[in-house]
C-alpha cells in the first residue's frame, strides 16, 4: 500500500484520523464520516496518536519543507524490516509489562507493611491504589508530549524516573514515603499506556498491526496478574517485602537499558523535524523546516483537547458516559481481585503460602489470552469479510463480541462465588477465572474500540475522559476489597460483583440497537 508523508500534516492527531487504509475501506462514505478503524482489524490501538498520512502521490507544496526521500526511505518506520518492527513491538510491550507488573506486585506486601507500620490493611492497600491513580495522568500529560517530542524521549525519560522511584519505596522507613513514591511510579509509568499505542500505529500496516496491538493489550493485562504471583513468593521468603521493589527495579533497569540503546524514534513528524535540523546545519539553508515546525502544539490545544473537552463530552455524551462506567467497573474488578484471590484461597481455603495462594491467577491469565485470540480471529475473518463485502464498518459492529462477553463475565463471577466454599475442591473455582478473564479483556478492548469508532476526530478527548475515570475506579476498588470479602464472605462478595456486571449487560445491547440514533443526535460525532 502506498504510504503518505505529505507536508501538510496537522499536529492535531484528532484531525488526522482519515488515513489511506481508512479511505479505501470506507470509500462509499463521505470523507467526513469515514470510519476510523482502530486496534485489531485495522490495527490501531485505542488512545493512540496516529502517524501522519503516508502517500507519495502529492508533490511538495513548499520546497523548504523536509519530507521523505520517496516511498522507500529507510528512515520511515513503515519501511523498517519485519524483524526490526517485531523487535520494537516486543520491547514496547515489555516496557508496558514492567509498569503494570509494578502496579500489583506490592499487593502481596500489604499485610506485612500494615503490621510493620501499625496501620490497617486498608491503609497499606493505598500502595496499590495510588499507583493506579497515577495512571490517570497518562493521556493528560504524556500524550501531548509525545506529539511534540515524539515517542522515544518521553517514553525513556518517564520510564527511567518511574524506575528510580522504586528505590525510596524499597528503603522507606515510614508509610508516607511508600505511598507518595508509589503514586509517582504510576504517574511517570503511565507514559507507556499513553504512548506505546501510537508507536504501534507508526510502525505497522493494518493487517500485521492487529496482531501487534493484541500483543500489547495482552501485556497491559498480564503484567498486573503476574505481579501477585511473583510477589507472593518474594514476600514470605528470606528476601522480604522490600524486594518486591528491588526485583521490579532490576527488571525495569534491564528492559530500560536495552530500550535505551535499541529503540528508535517512530513518530514521523519528529523524525522529519530532526532531519530538517540536521539539513539546516549541513546545507546552511536556514529556511528548511518540517511540518511539525509549522504547526506546534500550543498550551491552549492541550487544555482544550485533553482537559476541558473530555469532561464536556463525558457529561453530554450518553455513549461515552455509559461505556466509561462499564469499563471502569471492569477495570476496578481486575484490581479488586488482587486482594480478593488471596483472601479466598489463602485465608478461606487455608493455602498458607502467599505464592501458592496466588497461583489461581493463572486461570485469569488463560482467560485473557483466550480473549485476545478470539478478537484476533474475529478481526481477521468476520470484520475483514464484511469490509470486503460492503466496503465499510459501522461502530456497532464492535458490539457483538462485547455483548457475548457481557454475559460471560457475570457467569464467571457467579461460578467463582458458588465454588468458593472450602468444602468444594479448588479446581472449579480456579477454572472460573477463565470466563472472568475472557470477559474482562473483551469488554475492555471492544468498549474502547467502540468509543474510538464513534467519536473519530474527537477520540483522543473521549479516551482521555475514559482513562481518567477508569483509573479513579481502578484505584478505589481495592480500598474496599478486604472489608467487603471479610464481612460478606467470598461467596456473597463475589456475587455482588456478579450482580453489578449483570446490571451492565444492557449497555452494549442498548447501543447495538439504538447506537446509530444516539450518534445522530450527538454534536461530537462526525455527520455524513
Amino acid at each position: 500500500m502506498a504510504e503518505n508523508t505529505t507536508a501538510s500534516h496537522s499536529m492535531d492527531p484528532e484531525k488526522d484520523a482519515n488515513i489511506p487504509e481508512l479511505a479505501r475501506n470506507n470509500s462509499n462514505l463521505p470523507e467526513s464520516s469515514r470510519l476510523h478503524e482502530p486496534d485489531l482489524e485495522k490495527g490501531e490501538v485505542p488512545g493512540s496518536v496516529p502517524s501522519p498520512p503516508l502517500s507519495y502521490d502529492e508533490p511538495k507544496k513548499n520546497p523548504d519543507i523536509v519530507n521523505w526521500d520517496g516511498p522507500n526511505d529507510p528512515e520511515n518506520p513503515r519501511n523498517f524490516s519485519r524483524m526490526r518492527k517485531w523487535y520494537i513491538t516486543m520491547m514496547l510491550s515489555l516496557l508496558t509489562f514492567c509498569i503494570t507488573f509494578s502496579s500489583s506486585v506490592f499487593s502481596q506486601a500489604t499485610a506485612v507493611t500494615a503490621k510493620i507500620y501499625g496501620v490497617s490493611v486498608e491503609v497499606t492497600t493505598l500502595g496499590t491504589a495510588l499507583i493506579v491513580l497515577g495512571f490517570a495522568l497518562g493521556p493528560i500529560i504524556w500524550g501531548p508530549l509525545s506529539e511534540v517530542y515524539g515517542r522515544r524521549l518521553p517514553m525513556l525519560v518517564c520510564f527511567t524516573i518511574s524506575a528510580i522511584f522504586q528505590i525510596p519505596v524499597a528503603v522507606a522507613q515510614n508509610l508516607a514515603t511508600i505511598l507518595i513514591c508509589r503514586f509517582l511510579i504510576g504517574a511517570f509509568g503511565s507514559v507507556t499506556l499513553a504512548v506505546v499505542g501510537g508507536a504501534l500505529v507508526d510502525l505497522w500496516e493494518p493487517v500485521d498491526r492487529g496482531i501487534a496491538a493484541a500483543g500489547f493489550c495482552a501485556a497491559t493485562f498480564l503484567g498486573p496478574i503476574a505481579g501477585p504471583i511473583i510477589g507472593g513468593f518474594i514476600v514470605p521468603s528470606h528476601l522480604g517485602w522490600r524486594w518486591t521493589n528491588w526485583i521490579t527495579l532490576i527488571l525495569d533497569a534491564k528492559v530500560g537499558l536495552v530500550a535505551l540503546f535499541s529503540l528508535p524514534e517512530t513518530f514521523a513528524p519528529v523524525i522529519l523535524q530532526n532531519r530538517a535540523t540536521q539539513l539546516r546545519y549541513e546545507t546552511k539553508n536556514w529556511a528548511l523546516h518540517s511540518t511539525l515546525d509549522e504547526s506546534p502544539l500550543t498550551f491552549n490545544d492541550i487544555i482544550h483537547k485533553y482537559l476541558s473537552r473530555p469532561f464536556e463530552m463525558l457529561i453530554l455524551e450518553p455513549i461515552l458516559s455509559l461505556t466509561t462506567i462499564y469499563l471502569s467497573v471492569v477495570y476496578g474488578i481486575l484490581y479488586l481481585f488482587f486482594f480478593a484471590y488471596p483472601i479466598s484461597f489463602g485465608e478461606v481455603r487455608g493455602w498458607e503460602h502467599p505464592g501458592v495462594a496466588a497461583l489461581p491467577f493463572i486461570g485469569l491469565l488463560i482467560g485473557i489470552l483466550l480473549g485476545c485470540a478470539v478478537l484476533i480471529y474475529i478481526s481477521k475473518h468476520q470484520y475483514a469479510q464484511k469490509l470486503k463485502e460492503t466496503g465499510k464498518l459501522v461502530p456497532e459492529d464492535r458490539l457483538p463480541p462485547m455483548i457475548f462477553a457481557a454475559f460471560t463475565l457475570p457467569v464467571g463471577l457467579f461460578w467463582f462465588a458458588r465454588t468458593s466454599s472450602p468444602h468444594i475442591t479448588w479446581v472449579p473455582q480456579v477454572i472460573a477465572g477463565v470466563p472472568i478473564g475472557f470477559g474482562l479483556i473483551i469488554i475492555f478492548l471492544q468498549g474502547i474500540n467502540y468509543v474510538v469508532d464513534v467519536y473519530l476526530v474527537y477520540a483522543n478527548s473521549a479516551l482521555a475522559a475514559n482513562t481518567f475515570i477508569r483509573s479513579l475506579l481502578g484505584a478505589a476498588f481495592p480500598m474496599f476489597a478486604s472489608q467487603m470479602y471479610h464481612n460478606l464472605g467470598v461467596a456473597w462478595a463475589s456475587s455482588v460483583l456478579a450482580f453489578i456486571t449483570l446490571a451492565m449487560i444492557p449497555v452494549p445491547i442498548l447501543f447495538y440497537v439504538y447506537g446509530a440514533r444516539i450518534r445522530a443526535m450527538s454534536r461530537f460525532v462526525p455527520k455524513a
